[in-house]
């Protein structure tokens, strides 16, 4: 879709044109607290990870100036946005590659472990591979998916992209084999290692496979690494939410003031609010007696809401599809098996939401996000926004 028509709000405007504006208006509300929710808790994380090398330092000070850095860089320009984003993954591509060849070096050569190979023998023991039969993996299923919330901001970011037909398409064959290699990749090793009923018992699985081969300062170094993938969370929480803000001001959903775009295309009024909220959200960490179990209610909210684009992308793109016949038989970034892979997914998410309700650790996540949907549904009407019917623009020359 950002193929044919390239747009800043990306998944929520489509499902505005294509869909139902309701829908719209949904994705984007419930994109952004998703994203608003993540961002509050990598602002919390970055104090405490900074608190490992200077533990005087009050937790609040390196949040706030981590915040101040990323919204810095989210106010000038998508170019900083981009570059920033850029030196925060390669030092974690960086770390996850190392470790992986580590931890090859450990199953094959023995390389700290007193020259003996691991193997794979900890795959089939404690248990066996599918130790907890399919029951199990379900579970499992539903947490994990969790993780890989956020794969879809590459369509936010191709609709400001410079030639979004040649980035996109490069950025979206890639996703299958950075998925195979740092997540997948980093798993099996991990696993292949140390039993699977032991990770996390004895410290984080990273630092354990540096400190196998002698590495004193793993601790620290990985200590390194989750600031930078913190302040990653933050300025991707940033930039999205200001860009869903963004698209329901476009769509008359939210004052037009917000509309207003800088001269490098930033909107500007969006972000603030997003940059707002997010200090907020982290300063009820240190003035709410209970802010751990608080944010579990905010966090396990955000995770329905979160789902919403992939659920949109899947439907919208049917319908866009439709509505552009002629331009579907010439362009070049064809869809794998559409539209039975969007309809296989559909089931696959379904499958999961299922799961998330008869699991008793994920099944707040689920009521809790359902409350939030239905309590943003409720002023969708309440203030008479479906009486509003506004069909969004393409993105201007100055957000190119």
């Amino acid at each position: 879709m950002l193929f044919l028509e390239p747009v800043a709000g990306s998944f929520a405007v489509y499902a505005h044109k294509y869909m139902n504006p309701f829908f719209g208006y949904l994705t984007a509300w419930g994109y952004w607290f998703m994203w608003l929710a993540v961002g509050i808790s990598e602002i919390t994380a970055i104090g405490v990870y900074v608190q490992f090398w200077f533990p005087e330092i009050p937790q609040w000070l390196p949040a706030l100036i981590a915040v101040a850095m990323v919204a810095l860089a989210n106010l000038a320009a998508v170019r900083l946005y981009g570059e920033l984003e850029f030196w925060f993954a390669m030092i974690k591509v960086t770390t996850i590659i190392v470790m992986i060849l580590v931890g090859l070096g450990v199953i094959f050569f023995g390389f700290g472990n007193g020259g003996q190979p691991t193997g794979f023998a900890n795959l089939t023991a404690h248990g066996g591979f599918f130790a907890g039969g399919w029951k199990g993996f379900l579970f499992a299923l539903c947490i994990v998916v969790a993780s890989y919330q956020g794969v879809e901001l590459v369509g936010i970011t191709a609709g400001e992209a410079k030639n979004p037909q040649v980035t996109l398409k490069r950025a979206i064959n890639n996703i299958l084999w950075r998925i195979l290699i740092f997540y997948v990749g980093a798993i099996f090793v991990i696993v292949t290692i140390f039993p699977w009923n032991g990770i996390g018992t004895a410290g984080s699985p990273f630092v354990l496979t540096f400190a196998k081969i002698g590495i004193v300062a793993a601790a620290g170094i990985i200590n390194f690494v989750v600031l930078t993938a913190a302040l990653s969370g933050c300025n991707s929480g940033m930039y999205s939410g200001g860009r869903m803000l963004y698209a329901l001001a476009k769509n008359r959903q939210l004052p037009a003031a917000l509309t207003r775009l800088s001269a490098s295309g930033v909107p500007v009024n969006c972000i603030a609010i997003t940059i707002i909220c997010l200090l907020v959200g982290s300063a009820l960490n240190y003035v709410i007696p209970n802010p751990q179990q608080v944010f579990v209610y905010v966090y396990s909210a955000s995770v329905l809401p979160g789902m919403m684009p992939w659920f949109v992308v899947l439907i919208s793109q049917i319908y866009f599809r439709r509505a552009h016949k002629e331009a579907m038989k010439t362009h070049s970034f064809k869809s794998f098996m559409f539209p039975y892979m969007n309809y296989l997914t559909i089931a696959f998410l379904i499958c999961v939401l299922v799961g998330m309700g008869i699991n008793p650790d994920t099944r707040i996540s689920l009521v809790v996000g359902m409350i939030f949907l239905a309590a943003v549904s409720l002023c969708y009407f309440v203030f008479g926004m479906h009486k509003v019917h506004h069909q969004p623009e393409k993105r201007t020359e100055s957000q190119r």
